[in-house]
């Protein structure tokens, strides 16, 4: 095998020179560095990526946490974090999180050595964000974000909500369910309170048993849909806490020979790019700039890394409704 050696000797120069046109190739001088790349490729040497990053105590590897790909937005924003990393020169190491099995991913994660850490899965009380700020790893987290209100871009889930329960009751909805997800994480958690507030805000009142709180599982979606289907008082209108679950939603009425928006209303959150599908067409809420948060994101960690400073990032995109085909004045 080939090492730095024999480009070394090759080139007629030390292996510190070697190093440096391998690591810090803007401060050879051209003549240097044009005999040692004429070296390598004669010898077709390939530089070990370890022993690399040992002298740089960089790796050019960033960990991505994300959520199940069972929810669309995870792939959306999943897609465009790898895209824009690759193009930097950044490996990313993907796991698909779902969230009884944190601790888990977050071993995996905090065990290898990366330069940087971006998530979307953590809690709204996780323990993980103190141990990431001691160890000094820069990490930003989208869609969801710790109590502490730092290091994280989000849109605003409480007005997502509040617009989205508005939207139904200004088509005249009055008996309006919800499904969202567990309010243990921020994104549900608001979303549910700002959805609360505009019921209160026009006077309307909500039954304990038109509110689910799922684990965002197809089948417990399904479940809290049969609930609201053996009630006396089928709800007119459904807000759900995502895209994601609005769009399980659609497919289980569909299912039911319920037709929507005919006899029922459903509206989302997020606005993914699947809910813009021409045979979809679903009445959503989402950023008014329609920017990928996973995009976002990693623009600002990879600046972060690169600058060598610790995060400062706190984003609040603002929403606006998207109103499609899925709902109806009645």
């Amino acid at each position: 095998m080939v090492s730095s050696k024999d480009v070394a000797k090759r080139a007629g120069v030390s292996q510190t020179t070697v190093s440096r046109v391998l690591n810090t190739p803007e401060l050879v001088k051209k003549p240097t560095l044009d005999k040692v790349m004429k070296a390598i490729n004669e010898l077709n040497y390939v530089p070990n990526g370890h022993a690399r990053s040992l002298v740089k105590n960089k790796t050019n590897t960033i960990a991505l946490l994300s959520g199940p790909l069972h929810n669309p937005f995870f792939v959306d924003t999943t897609s465009a974090i790898v895209n824009y990393a690759n193009k930097l020169g950044y490996r990313v190491n993907v796991q698909f999180v779902n969230d009884e099995k944190l601790p888990e991913a977050y071993a995996t994660a905090i065990e290898n050595k990366v330069d940087g850490i971006i998530l979307s899965c953590i809690l709204l009380d996780d323990p993980i964000f103190e141990k990431l700020r001691r160890m000094e790893i820069p990490f930003i987290t989208y869609n969801r974000k710790h109590k502490n209100n730092e290091c994280f871009v989000e849109i605003d889930n409480f007005q997502a909500g509040y617009l989205a329960a508005q939207h139904l009751i200004d088509l005249g909805h009055k008996v309006i369910a919800w499904v969202g997800g567990p309010l243990t994480v921020s994104t549900f958690n608001n979303r549910y309170h700002g959805f609360l507030q505009a019921m209160k805000d026009s006077k309307l009142t909500i039954s304990d048993s038109a509110i689910f709180h799922t684990d965002t599982s197809k089948q417990d979606i399904s479940n809290a849909f049969y609930e609201l289907r053996n009630r006396v008082h089928f709800p007119t209108a459904i807000c759900a806490g995502s895209d994601s679950i609005a769009l399980n939603l659609l497919d289980i009425a569909i299912q039911n020979q319920v037709k929507v928006p005919d006899d029922l209303s459903i509206i989302g959150i997020d606005n993914v790019d699947l809910s813009k599908h021409g045979t979809i067409q679903l009445t959503t809420v989402g950023s008014i700039s329609e920017q990928n948060l996973g995009h976002l994101a990693i623009c600002k960690l990879i600046e972060m890394i690169e600058n060598k400073k610790k995060c400062c990032v706190n984003i609040t995109e603002s929403v606006k409704l998207y109103n499609r085909k899925t709902t109806r004045k009645i």
